[in-house]
């Protein structure tokens, strides 16, 4: 059996970041950013106010409360055009540029304006820069403004527009086929023949693509062909980044994909035996003519759930640029015994796991863990990593891969960013 960071290191080596695309800033957030983006304006680019209120030279406030001179007034994208000098302030609005001669704002709140306008009192001595956003506070000129690698969020195309970049370069989001193989495949809402299932994996695998806000082909179902199979991948190559088959990777008679990936393979290819369950029967493989990663995940259906989280997920993620391959790893105490047999696997069991208060996970299990039991995984937000042995009892810690963060209580964005460990690690 493979150890399962050695089979996850040999996938994701084969799955190398796509190139980059250069796209509208409007249609990049969720990219990964491919190219450091350094400043080259500074933000603000002029000094200007923080508050409503009063442009002032801050000598003229000593001994407050003082009367100045009202000389005009600031409005955002109107520099005044005239110095405020000694024992004078101008009306400012947050926002608009300081005018020559004044070096602090004061706030509105601590001013009397006199009826006709044409005088002010200054309730308190000010310090120069006081209520002034300096040029350059923000981002100065030669700033990182994002690294390569950033996963860009709405913040970060602000501050991308404020330099002016209307275009940006990151790297090309995953197009990822997913084809559903076997003979025993049933499609339609006909009542089952006799021997046959329904095809669950492909919707499965679709949805679990959008849900990473990848683009998901459905290349529909092939029966137990081997012609037909090498058509079908040879097919979707043409226009997809990755294609992701269910089935036909374990040691049955039939069970062709991988057969058919060690011919159409440059050689990159391995038929793997993970020491995980479920999920222990792999076949990854990049084929020769497009260079395109091909996933070979088992037909049982938590297996090929399992299987998309610990090779599929962070290898698309690596395609698509990203830094951060696995999901965050938390510790929770078992709420009940989680008893197992030795046998040489890391075995991951579908759980549901919450916060009972700010501080501490718990985690119990949500059903049947054989590998064909769909409905217990539908109930589950983390998959528990029991190691080798004889298990844990009720009350003991043991580590949690969360794989919904969508599930997860409102309480858990609080220690999601605490430091935790990955899968890979494992």
């Amino acid at each position: 059996m493979f150890p399962l960071d050695e089979a996850q290191r040999f996938v994701f080596g084969l799955c190398p970041p796509l190139p980059p695309v250069e796209l509208a800033l409007d249609e990049a957030l969720g990219r990964v950013l491919s190219e450091t983006v350094m400043a080259t304006e500074q933000v603000p680019s002029f000094a200007n106010s923080s508050m409503d209120g009063y442009a002032v030279r801050a000598d003229d406030t000593s001994g407050a409360p003082v009367s100045l001179a009202v000389i005009g007034s600031v409005m955002a994208g109107h520099p005044l055009g005239q110095t405020v000098g000694p024992g004078q302030a101008a009306r400012i609005m947050t926002g608009a540029p300081l005018p020559l001669g004044a070096d602090a704002v004061c706030m509105i709140e601590e001013t009397e304006t006199a009826s006709d306008g044409r005088t002010v009192v200054i309730g308190r001595e000010l310090q120069p820069g006081a209520f002034v956003r300096q040029p350059g506070r923000d981002v100065a000129i030669g700033d990182v403004i994002a690294s390569a690698g950033t996963v860009l969020t709405p913040a970060h195309l602000g501050v991308l527009a404020s330099q002016g970049a209307l275009r940006v370069k990151v790297h090309h989001r995953p197009r990822v086929g997913v084809l559903s193989t076997g003979d025993e495949l049933f499609s339609g809402t006909d009542p089952l023949p006799p021997g046959k299932i329904r095809d669950s994996n492909r919707h499965t695998l679709l949805a679990l693509l959008r849900r990473e806000g990848w683009d998901g082909v459905d290349l529909g179902t092939v029966g137990d062909d081997e012609s037909a199979l090498v058509e079908s991948l040879s097919s979707a190559a043409s226009s997809c980044d990755a294609i992701i088959t269910s089935g036909g990777v374990s040691v049955g008679d039939l069970d062709l994909v991988r057969v058919v990936l060690e011919k159409l393979s440059t050689g990159k290819m391995r038929w793997m035996q993970v020491a995980i369950r479920p999920a222990k029967p792999l076949a990854f493989g990049v084929l020769a003519d497009s260079a395109t990663p091909v996933f070979g995940l088992p037909g049982n259906p938590v297996s090929a759930m399992v299987s998309f989280e610990l090779f599929v997920r962070p290898a698309l993620r690596r395609l698509g640029g990203h830094r951060v391959l696995h999901r965050p790893i938390v510790s929770a105490i078992a709420d009940v015994d989680l008893r197992r047999e030795s046998d040489g696997k890391l075995h991951l069991l579908r759980a549901h796991v919450d916060l009972v208060d700010r501080f501490s996970w718990r985690v119990c299990t949500t059903g049947g863990q054989e590998s064909h039991q769909l409905h217990s995984m539908s109930e589950a937000n983390s998959l528990i990593l029991l190691p080798d042995g004889t298990g844990v009892q009720a009350g003991e810690p043991i580590n949690v891969l969360l794989i919904d963060p969508d599930r997860l209580s409102s309480d858990t964005a609080l220690v999601l960013n605490a430091p935790h460990g990955q899968l890979g690690a494992l």
